[in-house]
């Protein structure tokens, strides 16, 4: 996958090959969607997720314990699995992730070192 950012009053640069998900979240907290172009490995312009209907839709959905269940089974990992990472038990991990028990703000920056992700998923 090529990515290629042109943001104003720079010559831009642009990155090429298998690029890691952190990279992706940096390159969007710091540059705007308009200056950020995306190919896959077949020359085909990628769209902007973020600007499809049905993106719009599962954000506005979203919870921050929908969120922690979704990182959590793509990294698939049990909920005994991250309670013991997190230094608690099963059931609050599935409390939170039902939303019942919120996530602290202590929990979300723990969460989101244990997922590579920000924060801002978790709260």
């Amino acid at each position: 996958m090529l990515v290629v950012v042109n943001p104003p009053h720079t010559e831009g640069f642009s990155v090429d090959g298998n690029i890691p998900r952190f990279l992706f979240d940096q390159i969007n907290a710091r540059y705007s969607s308009e200056d950020i172009r995306m190919w896959n490995d077949d020359g085909e312009e990628l769209i902007d997720p973020h600007t499809l209907d049905f993106y719009k839709k599962a954000m506005a959905e979203a919870t921050p314990g929908k969120n922690l269940r979704f990182f959590r089974e793509m990294t698939d990992m049990t909920q005994v699995q991250l309670a013991e990472k997190l230094g608690t038990t099963k059931q609050a991990v599935s409390n939170m992730e039902h939303d019942i028990r919120p996530i602290s703000k202590k929990t979300a920056k723990e969460l989101s070192r244990i997922f590579r992700v920000s924060a801002d998923n978790f709260i």
